[in-house]
């Protein structure tokens, strides 16, 4: 049996889009979504610092494939920042889909971000615009904190977690992703590109079962 994870009050626990039309019976579900939010609620009373981040899109968003005739969901089109994946309308600003959970219990968060409310771009990385200029914040956040070590769950793991892990090591702080506790959605093999993808960015994944 490995060493067991140990939490200081210097890491932060990042929670990612656990909201209602990203759980099952939600606008754009991930399988599985709902079983994230058991093993968060016993992760949460770790740690000192926690994010939670909330999909937050207008209702004509660029990303909805009602928005393009003739496409799809799952479609691809040609966006000015690169290709853009098309999704079902979902977590529209106000709506109860957007809204988090019921069940996910974080009392002590002190921040919760929104993204994706830009119309023109679409927005999956808690740290950056999927142009990958425009910054949410949540860096510097963090530097001015001074928590240097960042544990990713939520929904979902090969897309907005992937992207939220890739950015915040690119930005330097060490990241750990807590994989039992995301779910995919697994688009064309989607899910075993970001291990791939993580794996090459020397990003660790562990279990929620791995803490002391």
């Amino acid at each position: 049996m490995g060493a067991q994870m140990i939490v200081s009050d210097t890491d932060v626990l990042i929670v990612i889009d656990v909201q209602n039309d990203f759980c099952p019976g939600g606008r754009l579900a991930v399988p599985g979504g709902n079983d994230v939010v058991p093993l968060i609620n016993r992760l949460v009373p770790r740690f000192a610092n926690i994010v939670l981040t909330q999909d937050w899109h207008p209702p004509d968003h660029f990303s909805f494939a009602s928005m393009h005739p003739g496409k799809r969901p799952n479609d691809v089109i040609a966006a000015p920042y690169g290709p853009q994946m098309l999704w079902p309308d979902h977590c529209v600003q106000g709506t109860s889909g957007a809204r988090f959970h019921e069940s996910l219990c974080v009392p002590q968060a002190g921040m919760i971000l929104r993204k994706g409310f830009h119309r023109t771009i679409d927005s999956y990385s808690a740290f950056y615009e999927n142009d990958r200029r425009t910054p949410t914040g949540l860096t510097g956040y963090l530097r001015e904190r001074s928590l240097p070590r960042i544990f990713l769950a939520g929904l979902a793991f090969d897309f907005c977690v992937r992207y939220s892990a890739e950015d915040a090591r690119r930005a330097g702080f060490s990241v750990l992703v807590i994989e039992d506790a995301c779910r995919s959605i697994d688009v064309d093999g989607s899910a075993e590109a970001a291990r791939a993808a993580l794996r090459g960015l020397e990003v660790r994944s562990i279990s929620s079962g791995d803490f002391a």
